[in-house]
Protein backbone atom coordinates (compact mmCIF):
# COMPACT_ATOMS: atom_id res chain seq x y z
CA UNK A 1 0.00 0.00 0.00
CA UNK A 2 1.56 3.50 -1.10
CA UNK A 3 2.03 6.39 1.39
CA UNK A 4 -1.22 8.68 0.08
CA UNK A 5 -3.62 5.49 0.52
CA UNK A 6 -2.15 4.44 3.83
CA UNK A 7 -2.59 8.06 4.97
CA UNK A 8 -6.05 8.23 3.71
CA UNK A 9 -7.64 5.27 5.65
CA UNK A 10 -6.05 6.21 8.56
CA UNK A 11 -7.85 9.84 7.95
CA UNK A 12 -10.92 8.28 7.29
CA UNK A 13 -10.38 6.20 10.87
CA UNK A 14 -10.13 9.23 12.54
CA UNK A 15 -13.16 11.03 11.47
CA UNK A 16 -14.87 8.07 12.14
CA UNK A 17 -13.51 7.71 15.72
CA UNK A 18 -14.05 11.37 16.11
CA UNK A 19 -17.34 11.98 14.83
CA UNK A 20 -15.70 14.44 12.97
CA UNK A 21 -18.18 13.69 10.17
CA UNK A 22 -21.06 15.09 11.96
CA UNK A 23 -19.21 18.12 12.90
CA UNK A 24 -17.90 18.85 9.87
CA UNK A 25 -21.98 18.46 8.79
CA UNK A 26 -22.73 20.46 12.28
CA UNK A 27 -20.54 23.44 11.26
CA UNK A 28 -21.91 23.37 7.35
CA UNK A 29 -25.13 23.32 8.68
CA UNK A 30 -24.49 26.50 10.98
CA UNK A 31 -22.79 28.03 8.29
CA UNK A 32 -25.88 28.01 5.90
CA UNK A 33 -28.23 29.29 9.27
CA UNK A 34 -25.86 32.38 9.41
CA UNK A 35 -26.25 33.10 5.82
CA UNK A 36 -30.10 33.02 5.82
CA UNK A 37 -30.20 34.67 9.10
CA UNK A 38 -27.72 37.61 7.32
CA UNK A 39 -30.55 37.77 4.34
CA UNK A 40 -33.20 37.77 6.32
CA UNK A 41 -31.52 40.54 8.35
CA UNK A 42 -30.89 42.68 4.94
CA UNK A 43 -34.50 42.42 4.07
CA UNK A 44 -35.62 43.37 7.33
CA UNK A 45 -33.59 46.47 6.98
CA UNK A 46 -35.28 47.37 3.95
CA UNK A 47 -38.54 46.83 5.06
CA UNK A 48 -40.84 48.68 7.83
CA UNK A 49 -41.99 52.04 8.60
CA UNK A 50 -40.15 55.26 6.94
CA UNK A 51 -41.63 58.43 8.07
CA UNK A 52 -39.50 60.47 5.74
CA UNK A 53 -41.34 59.26 3.14
CA UNK A 54 -44.97 58.06 5.08
CA UNK A 55 -44.92 54.59 3.47
CA UNK A 56 -44.50 50.79 5.03
CA UNK A 57 -43.07 48.80 2.85
CA UNK A 58 -42.42 44.73 3.31
CA UNK A 59 -40.38 42.27 1.47
CA UNK A 60 -42.11 38.39 1.40
CA UNK A 61 -40.56 35.31 0.03
CA UNK A 62 -41.83 31.91 -1.19
CA UNK A 63 -40.72 28.91 -2.23
CA UNK A 64 -42.34 26.50 -4.60
CA UNK A 65 -43.29 23.29 -3.39
CA UNK A 66 -42.09 19.99 -4.02
CA UNK A 67 -45.67 18.93 -5.97
CA UNK A 68 -45.41 21.41 -8.40
CA UNK A 69 -46.25 19.95 -11.77
CA UNK A 70 -44.01 21.78 -14.14
CA UNK A 71 -41.35 25.15 -13.73
CA UNK A 72 -44.22 26.86 -14.58
CA UNK A 73 -46.33 26.14 -12.10
CA UNK A 74 -43.64 26.06 -9.25
CA UNK A 75 -42.42 29.75 -10.11
CA UNK A 76 -46.39 30.67 -9.83
CA UNK A 77 -46.61 29.09 -6.20
CA UNK A 78 -43.49 30.48 -5.35
CA UNK A 79 -44.36 34.08 -6.14
CA UNK A 80 -48.16 33.66 -4.86
CA UNK A 81 -46.37 32.59 -1.39
CA UNK A 82 -44.23 35.63 -1.32
CA UNK A 83 -47.35 38.11 -1.59
CA UNK A 84 -49.32 36.28 1.23
CA UNK A 85 -45.63 37.04 3.07
CA UNK A 86 -45.56 40.06 2.60
CA UNK A 87 -48.56 40.78 3.38
CA UNK A 88 -48.40 38.39 6.45
CA UNK A 89 -45.16 40.99 7.32
CA UNK A 90 -47.61 44.56 6.01
CA UNK A 91 -49.84 43.71 8.69
CA UNK A 92 -47.47 42.80 11.11
CA UNK A 93 -45.66 46.51 10.65
CA UNK A 94 -48.68 48.08 10.48
CA UNK A 95 -50.10 47.62 13.79
CA UNK A 96 -46.52 48.72 15.28
CA UNK A 97 -47.29 52.39 13.76
CA UNK A 98 -47.93 55.12 16.50
CA UNK A 99 -51.27 56.89 15.89
CA UNK A 100 -50.03 59.24 18.54
CA UNK A 101 -48.16 59.19 21.50
CA UNK A 102 -49.95 56.61 23.92
CA UNK A 103 -51.26 54.35 21.03
CA UNK A 104 -50.51 51.76 18.02
CA UNK A 105 -52.68 50.76 15.32
CA UNK A 106 -52.50 47.07 16.95
CA UNK A 107 -53.92 48.64 20.21
CA UNK A 108 -56.88 50.42 18.23
CA UNK A 109 -57.04 47.01 16.57
CA UNK A 110 -57.81 44.90 19.46
CA UNK A 111 -60.70 47.40 21.16
CA UNK A 112 -62.51 48.39 17.96
CA UNK A 113 -63.36 45.95 15.29
CA UNK A 114 -64.07 48.86 12.80
CA UNK A 115 -60.84 49.51 13.07
CA UNK A 116 -59.24 45.97 11.86
CA UNK A 117 -61.96 46.10 9.18
CA UNK A 118 -60.30 48.90 8.06
CA UNK A 119 -56.85 47.96 8.44
CA UNK A 120 -57.10 45.11 6.51
CA UNK A 121 -58.55 46.80 3.38
CA UNK A 122 -55.85 49.12 3.55
CA UNK A 123 -53.23 46.04 3.51
CA UNK A 124 -55.24 44.42 0.81
CA UNK A 125 -54.56 47.37 -1.37
CA UNK A 126 -51.00 47.05 -1.11
CA UNK A 127 -48.94 48.07 -3.89
CA UNK A 128 -45.98 45.65 -5.51
CA UNK A 129 -42.92 47.54 -6.01
CA UNK A 130 -40.72 44.66 -7.43
CA UNK A 131 -40.22 41.06 -7.67
CA UNK A 132 -37.25 38.45 -8.46
CA UNK A 133 -37.37 34.85 -9.14
CA UNK A 134 -34.20 33.40 -7.55
CA UNK A 135 -32.39 30.91 -9.24
CA UNK A 136 -32.93 28.21 -6.68
CA UNK A 137 -36.63 28.02 -6.93
CA UNK A 138 -37.64 30.58 -4.15
CA UNK A 139 -39.49 34.28 -4.88
CA UNK A 140 -38.93 37.69 -3.70
CA UNK A 141 -41.86 40.20 -3.75
CA UNK A 142 -41.68 43.60 -2.41
CA UNK A 143 -44.82 45.38 -1.48
CA UNK A 144 -45.66 49.66 -0.26
CA UNK A 145 -48.68 51.27 1.17
CA UNK A 146 -48.97 54.69 1.85
CA UNK A 147 -50.08 56.16 4.90
CA UNK A 148 -51.62 58.86 3.89
CA UNK A 149 -53.59 59.41 0.60
CA UNK A 150 -57.62 60.29 -0.42
CA UNK A 151 -58.41 56.67 -0.72
CA UNK A 152 -57.87 53.72 1.21
CA UNK A 153 -55.32 55.09 3.73
CA UNK A 154 -54.14 54.22 7.28
CA UNK A 155 -54.89 57.73 8.54
CA UNK A 156 -58.40 57.22 7.37
CA UNK A 157 -58.34 53.78 9.32
CA UNK A 158 -57.19 55.48 12.51
CA UNK A 159 -58.43 58.85 12.77
CA UNK A 160 -61.83 59.68 12.55
CA UNK A 161 -63.68 62.76 11.08
CA UNK A 162 -63.53 65.03 14.06
CA UNK A 163 -67.29 66.72 14.59
CA UNK A 164 -66.22 70.10 14.31
CA UNK A 165 -62.90 71.42 13.59
CA UNK A 166 -61.32 73.91 16.64
CA UNK A 167 -59.39 77.05 16.25
CA UNK A 168 -55.80 77.21 17.26
CA UNK A 169 -55.29 78.90 21.14
CA UNK A 170 -54.52 82.36 21.47
CA UNK A 171 -50.95 83.29 22.54
CA UNK A 172 -50.32 82.59 26.50
CA UNK A 173 -50.78 85.95 28.27
CA UNK A 174 -47.60 87.57 30.03
CA UNK A 175 -45.17 85.69 27.90
CA UNK A 176 -43.04 87.78 25.19
CA UNK A 177 -42.64 86.01 21.89
CA UNK A 178 -38.86 84.89 20.86
CA UNK A 179 -38.08 86.79 18.27
CA UNK A 180 -36.19 84.40 15.36
CA UNK A 181 -33.33 84.49 13.28
CA UNK A 182 -33.74 87.47 10.49
CA UNK A 183 -32.14 84.65 8.25
CA UNK A 184 -31.90 81.11 8.14
CA UNK A 185 -27.81 79.92 7.51
CA UNK A 186 -27.57 77.32 5.03
CA UNK A 187 -27.17 73.90 7.50
CA UNK A 188 -25.84 70.89 5.98
CA UNK A 189 -27.42 67.46 8.24
CA UNK A 190 -26.24 67.31 11.23
CA UNK A 191 -25.86 63.99 13.56
CA UNK A 192 -28.80 62.29 14.87
CA UNK A 193 -27.28 62.96 18.81
CA UNK A 194 -26.28 66.64 17.71
CA UNK A 195 -28.26 68.69 20.34
CA UNK A 196 -26.74 72.42 18.44
CA UNK A 197 -29.53 74.80 17.35
CA UNK A 198 -30.03 74.63 14.10
CA UNK A 199 -30.95 78.56 14.22
CA UNK A 200 -29.69 81.33 15.91
CA UNK A 201 -30.80 84.45 17.80
CA UNK A 202 -30.92 87.65 15.55
CA UNK A 203 -30.61 91.33 16.60
CA UNK A 204 -33.63 93.77 17.08
CA UNK A 205 -33.04 93.67 13.22
CA UNK A 206 -36.09 91.46 13.02
CA UNK A 207 -37.55 92.15 16.01
CA UNK A 208 -41.50 92.85 15.13
CA UNK A 209 -43.64 95.04 18.14
CA UNK A 210 -44.51 93.23 21.06
CA UNK A 211 -47.35 90.74 19.74
CA UNK A 212 -47.28 91.45 16.13
CA UNK A 213 -45.67 89.49 13.60
CA UNK A 214 -43.05 89.86 11.50
CA UNK A 215 -44.60 88.07 8.67
CA UNK A 216 -43.65 86.17 5.48
CA UNK A 217 -43.23 82.65 7.18
CA UNK A 218 -43.93 79.64 4.87
CA UNK A 219 -44.17 76.54 7.45
CA UNK A 220 -42.88 75.59 10.57
CA UNK A 221 -39.43 73.87 11.62
CA UNK A 222 -39.06 72.25 14.91
CA UNK A 223 -35.41 71.21 15.82
CA UNK A 224 -35.80 67.96 18.17
CA UNK A 225 -32.43 66.27 17.40
CA UNK A 226 -31.11 64.13 19.57
CA UNK A 227 -33.83 64.42 22.00
CA UNK A 228 -35.15 61.14 21.52
CA UNK A 229 -38.53 62.49 19.17
CA UNK A 230 -40.79 59.19 18.32
CA UNK A 231 -42.78 59.79 15.01
CA UNK A 232 -46.43 59.87 14.95
CA UNK A 233 -49.45 60.27 12.84
CA UNK A 234 -50.92 62.80 14.77
CA UNK A 235 -48.80 64.85 16.46
CA UNK A 236 -49.03 67.83 18.98
CA UNK A 237 -46.70 70.48 19.58
CA UNK A 238 -46.99 72.15 23.40
CA UNK A 239 -46.00 74.79 24.96
CA UNK A 240 -43.67 74.46 28.39
CA UNK A 241 -46.81 74.27 30.03
CA UNK A 242 -48.39 71.10 28.53
CA UNK A 243 -50.90 73.45 26.54
CA UNK A 244 -51.37 72.30 23.10
CA UNK A 245 -50.96 74.62 20.19
CA UNK A 246 -51.31 72.12 17.05
CA UNK A 247 -53.17 69.30 17.13
CA UNK A 248 -55.55 67.45 14.16
CA UNK A 249 -58.50 69.25 15.32
CA UNK A 250 -57.21 72.29 14.61
CA UNK A 251 -56.45 71.33 10.87
CA UNK A 252 -58.96 70.47 8.45
CA UNK A 253 -59.31 66.44 8.35
CA UNK A 254 -59.09 65.95 4.59
CA UNK A 255 -55.57 67.33 4.30
CA UNK A 256 -54.72 65.44 6.77
CA UNK A 257 -56.03 62.53 4.72
CA UNK A 258 -54.46 63.70 2.09
CA UNK A 259 -50.76 65.15 2.89
CA UNK A 260 -50.68 64.26 7.17
CA UNK A 261 -49.67 66.73 10.06
CA UNK A 262 -46.12 67.05 9.52
CA UNK A 263 -43.37 65.54 7.68
CA UNK A 264 -40.00 63.72 9.56
CA UNK A 265 -36.92 64.52 8.46
CA UNK A 266 -33.26 63.88 9.19
CA UNK A 267 -31.67 66.26 7.36
CA UNK A 268 -33.14 69.83 7.15
CA UNK A 269 -32.33 70.63 3.33
CA UNK A 270 -34.96 67.75 3.10
CA UNK A 271 -37.61 70.13 4.82
CA UNK A 272 -39.06 71.30 1.49
CA UNK A 273 -42.72 70.95 2.98
CA UNK A 274 -42.04 73.98 4.90
CA UNK A 275 -41.53 76.34 2.45
CA UNK A 276 -38.85 78.52 1.36
CA UNK A 277 -39.03 80.53 4.61
CA UNK A 278 -39.49 78.44 7.52
CA UNK A 279 -39.62 79.87 10.98
CA UNK A 280 -37.17 77.85 12.65
CA UNK A 281 -38.02 76.71 16.58
CA UNK A 282 -35.78 74.55 18.84
CA UNK A 283 -37.94 71.66 20.81
CA UNK A 284 -37.02 72.03 24.74
CA UNK A 285 -37.82 68.51 25.07
CA UNK A 286 -39.95 65.68 23.76
CA UNK A 287 -43.15 63.99 25.36
CA UNK A 288 -43.66 60.55 23.62
CA UNK A 289 -43.98 61.54 20.14
CA UNK A 290 -45.15 65.42 20.77
CA UNK A 291 -42.56 68.46 20.57
CA UNK A 292 -42.34 70.87 23.60
CA UNK A 293 -41.56 74.57 23.00
CA UNK A 294 -40.65 77.29 25.37
CA UNK A 295 -43.71 79.08 25.75
CA UNK A 296 -42.06 82.63 23.74
CA UNK A 297 -41.34 80.47 21.16
CA UNK A 298 -45.16 78.98 20.97
CA UNK A 299 -46.25 82.32 21.32
CA UNK A 300 -43.79 83.29 17.91
CA UNK A 301 -45.27 80.42 16.40
CA UNK A 302 -49.77 81.05 17.25
CA UNK A 303 -48.50 84.78 16.28
CA UNK A 304 -46.96 84.25 12.89
CA UNK A 305 -49.49 81.26 12.16
CA UNK A 306 -52.26 83.94 12.07
CA UNK A 307 -50.45 86.37 9.54
CA UNK A 308 -49.58 83.45 7.27
CA UNK A 309 -51.48 80.53 8.19
CA UNK A 310 -49.02 78.04 7.80
CA UNK A 311 -49.80 75.29 10.52
CA UNK A 312 -53.67 75.50 9.16
CA UNK A 313 -51.98 74.36 5.95
CA UNK A 314 -49.79 71.61 7.81
CA UNK A 315 -46.28 73.05 6.36
CA UNK A 316 -44.40 71.74 9.25
CA UNK A 317 -41.77 69.44 9.42
CA UNK A 318 -39.94 67.72 12.66
CA UNK A 319 -36.22 67.19 12.26
CA UNK A 320 -35.20 64.24 14.32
Amino acid sequence: MDTYEKNRREMAFMMRKTGFGRLLTALICTFVLMIGSAVASAAEAQSGMDWDTATVTAEGYGVAPATAYSAAQARMMARRAAIVDAYRQLAEQIKGVNVDATTTVGNMMVTDDTVTTKVSAFVQGARIISEKAGNDGSYTVTMRVPVYGVTNSLVTAVMPRPEAREAFPAPTAGVAPSIPSATLPEVTQQPETSTTPIYGHASSASEAPAGRAIGGYTGLIVDCRGLGLKPVMSPVIKNEAGSPIYGYKNLDYDLIVKNGMAGYTRDISQAKRAGTSPLVVRAIGIDGGNPILSTADANRVLIENGATGFLDTASVVFVR
